[in-house]
């Protein structure tokens, strides 16, 4: 990857078009016939074995992963404890200052080697992601592999954009009597300081890279904190980082690994440090709210968990609308942020292409397309996936509970991995409020999972309502709309504008309302509790560095 890549970038950050530096497809006429089992050989041979990734200060080793598809693990990582945290952080910063004065140009240059490096190893680490997250292997070769070098890419761009947007050097000049007033200035960007990046378990890639190149590329040092049960991705991340570091002469750990037990609280301990000025994290609400009201002394940025709404009022193709949530719903069990957990469908029903639908007509539709969709097993768990971890499995089994089911999920057998908990989504009918909005609803709160609720409003102008008070309570990622009448859209429109969420109008072919494209959307926006920072944009790279000026007299 080379100067024209970036360039590339640059423009597509600018213009908002359609780019991609990495073949999304995994197939063999792309990435020739050796690259699929190579990778996959490669990731096997992690199993069982000590990973080999020097962190200073940890002690031992620690083995947390369990694969919801049921695949052996086992892998050994260093061991990071409170009591090894100042070596740690000692060796983070140890590389810092000639970081920092190697400049823009060629941090952003190392930052595209390591990328680069990453995408070589693509299918390996799409085995690692798909065996500790539970996503279909073409999903985790995607989200976890190109589309996350995409947003990694993505996240360099901007922050070179914003790096050299003022002159490194340049001589001032003010009209005076006689010679003029001549200073000559530098420039210089400062790194905020150590970086912090914690990793969820869903995304490990996707959710990490953005900040953890937006970060190194900016001049600062990042420790990665996996979450225990999805380390291996980020391992390889880590591995491949020190190793072009170390080839181009700069201290490794400038990219550390932080692996802990679970339940051993390292995230809260590494992101109070003093020395620690900038905290990237995606999970839920709480720990997220948490972070932001303890981590005083860093920049934090947040995705957190929201509720996302559709509002249906009408459409010209009722098929296209059925057919489209079902795999909104269907993909990846509904284990997606950006997934669409509210449905709002008035009481009086809907018209479409079709004529006039019911509420129960447009539940009915909605199920037969998920089962349509999800018919054949073998074809089902390639967009199911697995279910990552017994809370959402939970949630799922207790979902006839909550309402009047509408679909009642079932159990798949995956042909391939036995042990894997595979379900398909439920969806539940419920009443909105008739005084309106009230807090304790069930779908008021995040479900997340494969449980999605039809909530019957008494009309539109309701199912505005409720997705303009949910946005403003509880966030949201991403938004929807179905109407055949611009005044519904401007209405919504107005609404996402007020609550600050992306809108997707009237999707009924192949784009999703929980999927975004580097370069062109942005993830999340910031406006809204759901995250407090969006994929990727100015302000979430401009705030990891600042200029510092020095300056003197010039001579003529």
């Amino acid at each position: 990857m080379d100067a024209a890549t970036l360039e590339q970038a640059l423009d597509a950050i600018r213009t908002r078009a359609y780019f991609s530096a990495f073949p999304e497809s995994p197939s063999p006429r792309v990435y020739g016939q050796e690259a699929a089992p190579v990778g996959q050989a490669a990731f096997e041979a992690w199993q069982g074995a000590e990973f080999p990734v020097r962190t200073p200060g940890s002690r031992g080793t620690v083995a947390t992963e369990s694969s919801p598809f049921g695949i052996t693990l086992g892998v050994r990582y260093p061991h990071v404890t409170g009591d090894g945290l100042d070596e740690l952080i000692r060796a983070a910063r140890a590389g810092m200052v000639r970081w920092r004065d190697a400049g823009p140009d060629t941090r952003a240059e190392i930052a595209l080697e390591i990328l680069d490096r990453l995408h070589q190893r693509v299918f390996e680490l799409s085995n690692a992601v798909m065996a500790t997250t539970g996503q279909a292997f073409v999903m985790a070769f995607q989200a976890g592999g190109t589309h996350a070098l995409d947003r990694a890419l993505e996240a360099v761009a901007f922050a070179h954009a914003e790096m050299t947007r003022h002159p490194a050097t340049m001589v001032w000049e003010r009209p005076a009597k006689g010679e003029p007033l001549r200073m000559e200035k530098t420039f210089t960007v400062v790194p905020r300081g150590v970086a912090v990046v914690i990793g969820c378990t869903t995304f490990p890639t996707w959710n990490s890279w953005p900040g953890l190149f937006a970060s190194l590329v900016t001049g600062n040092p990042v420790v990665v904190k996996p979450h225990p049960r999805a380390v291996l991705p980020l391992a390889i991340t880590v591995q491949v980082c020190q190793e072009v570091l170390a080839d181009r002469g700069f201290d490794p750990h400038l990219v550390t690994l932080a692996a802990e037990a679970e339940g051993e609280g390292l995230a809260k301990d590494l992101a109070t440090r003093s020395e620690v000025r900038i905290v990237d994290f995606t999970g839920s609400a709480a720990f997220g709210e948490w972070l932001e009201k303890h981590a005083t002394q860093a920049q934090v940025y947040t995705e957190k968990s929201g509720v996302n709404p559709i509002v249906v009022d009408s459409t010209d193709s009722f098929r296209g609308l059925t057919t489209n949530l079902a795999f909104t719903l269907a993909l990846y069990s509904g284990q997606m942020c950006t997934t669409t957990q509210n449905v709002f469908v008035p009481a009086g029903g809907i018209e479409t292409d079709e004529g006039h639908k019911s509420f129960e007509d447009v539940g009915a539709g909605l199920a037969a397309a998920i089962d349509k969709l999800l018919a054949d097993d073998a074809r089902a768990v390639e967009i199911l996936g697995a279910i990552v971890n017994d809370d959402v499995r939970g949630r799922v089994e207790r979902s006839g509970e909550l309402g009047e089911v509408v679909l009642e999920s079932r159990a798949v057998l995956h042909p391939m991995h036995p042990d894997a908990v595979v379900r398909t989504p439920a969806i539940v009918a419920v009443d909105a409020s008739t005084v309106g909005y009230a807090e304790d609803a069930v779908y008021a709160r995040e479900c997340f999972g494969p449980v999605t609720f039809l909530v019957r409003t008494a009309d539109t102008r309701q199912s505005l309502d409720l997705m303009r008070r949910l946005g403003h309570a509880r966030g949201a990622m991403t938004a929807g709309v179905y109407a055949t009448s611009e005044g519904v859209l401007d209405a919504t429109r107005e609404v996402a504008l007020d609550i600050g969420v992306a809108l997707s109008e009237n999707l009924t072919g192949g784009v999703y309302v929980n999927q975004s494209a580097a370069f062109s959307d942005f993830h999340g926006t910031g406006a809204n509790p759901a995250a407090n920072a969006a994929y990727v944009d100015a302000a979430y790279v401009a705030g990891r560095f600042r200029v510092v000026q020095s300056r003197r007299h010039s001579p003529a």
